[in-house]
């Protein structure tokens, strides 16, 4: 075991030490229209979100989340505090532009479908027209939607909005992403492929605030949680420091012999009365569950006409290259290299032929051989005949249309 003593103190500092939002002293109060206070929404409220953290924000009804979020947006001015995004105040253009939101509803316009809407939203923060065309195939391909996205979004239903939702805002590449209930309306497989995404986000370095009402998700994701209430931070700190139980032990082992189990509970019983002892079977959560329910269908190639699963995150928002145009490029470098193939011998035993080249070259051999079969694949001198008749048979159309002139 290394001593942290010995640890060199450059490594102490990661990135996660640098903070995007600083909230100070945060107040909100609404007013009636004579300008009397009528609801203290946010009341001096502390807290700050790091790089590359999922920041989760939790309170029942009413609480505070929602005008906390907007006056982080710049949608709110706040009464009295103040709030850092980036450095800047949250009205700076610049800023919002490294600002990805999802709110709790999804405001699109109906009659656009989800090409034309992300298209959209790409315009409004200038990225180019073949940038946007490849980030908005990729988002509409990682949210599922592939097989409608040429339906119109007032047809969508809520958990197809939502998906639709999700990809506006990502469409540029945000650095922090600010979700207000982002499963809500979702089916279990959509749900644990946005905790997904979540996460993904946070390893590439960007931070994630998640305002959600389902503390399962919120378990799933976050590092750290502030939970609200009347406007006030009731609790703030790590997952693991707020659940913890200090004055409780758990040990999980597999199934013992009945000898042994009567030994463990008799040392046990020594220092701990018989009614603080419980023994039962570990049991996997209804989520894991029926995740592993559909992964079984669709192993089963299960067909569904709904919104599809298992897509990979943009390949923007993982930080690489576009990669249709890197394997269209590899592609085209393999199939213009020349090989020998013989086909006596398995093309899989030749080390400079990768898999796709095979398959490339066995369906090239199996297209040529049904040619030739058909006579399609003439000879040489077949050829030049064939080329001599198309040509005859162009100058008798040039001179009779000569002819009629």
């Amino acid at each position: 075991m290394i001593s942290p003593t010995l640890t060199p103190e450059p490594l102490l500092v990661t990135p996660k030490t640098e903070n995007i939002v600083v909230v100070r002293g945060l107040t909100k109060v609404f007013k009636d229209f004579w300008g009397r206070p009528k609801a203290r929404a946010v009341d001096n409220v502390d807290f700050e979100v790091r790089r590359g953290e999922v920041f989760g924000l939790l309170g029942p009804n009413g609480s505070g989340k929602s005008t906390t979020v907007k006056m982080l947006l710049g949608l709110l001015y706040p009464t009295k505090g103040h709030i850092e995004v980036f450095g800047k105040s949250p009205r700076h253009v610049a800023t919002k532009a490294r600002i990805g939101y999802l709110p709790e509803e999804s405001y699109l316009y109906r009659y656009l479908d989800s090409k034309e809407t992300l298209d959209f939203f790409g315009n409004l923060f200038s990225i180019t027209g073949q940038e946007r065309h490849n980030r908005s195939q990729q988002l509409i391909e990682m949210v599922g939607l592939t097989q409608a996205h040429r339906r119109q979004v007032g047809e969508f239903s809520k958990g197809m909005q939502r998906r639709i939702g999700l990809a506006q805002a990502l469409i540029n590449d945000p650095d922090l992403v600010i979700l207000d209930e982002p499963t809500a309306g979702l089916d279990p497989i959509g749900c644990r492929e946005v905790k997904d995404l979540i996460i993904a986000l946070a390893r590439r370095g960007k931070t994630v605030i998640l305002s959600s009402h389902l503390l399962s998700d919120v378990e799933d994701v976050c590092d750290r949680v502030v939970i609200y209430y009347g406007g006030k931070i009731q609790a703030l700190g790590t997952l693991k420091e707020l659940l913890a139980t200090p004055d409780a032990v758990r040990i999980t082992s597999p199934i013992l012999p009945r000898k042994t189990m009567e030994t463990i509970l008799g040392l046990i019983r020594q220092d701990v009365a018989e009614d603080k002892i419980r023994i039962d079977t570990p049991t996997q959560n209804l989520e894991s569950y029926f995740l592993g329910v559909v992964k079984k269908a669709r192993e089963n190639e299960t067909q569904t006409s709904g919104a599809t699963s298992g897509n990979r995150v943009a390949s923007y928002l993982r930080g690489e290259s576009n990669e249709t145009g890197t394997s269209q490029e590899r592609m085209l470098d393999r199939l213009t290299v020349p090989t020998v193939v013989n086909p006596s011998v398995p093309l899989s035993t030749n080390p400079i032929v990768d898999q796709t080249t095979v398959e490339a070259n066995s369906k090239l051999l199996t297209l040529s051989h049904a040619q030739s079969e058909t006579g399609d694949l003439a000879s040489p001198v077949n050829q030049q005949q064939n080329s001599a008749d198309a040509e005859s048979k162009a100058n008798d159309k040039l001179s009779a249309l000569l002819g009629k002139k």
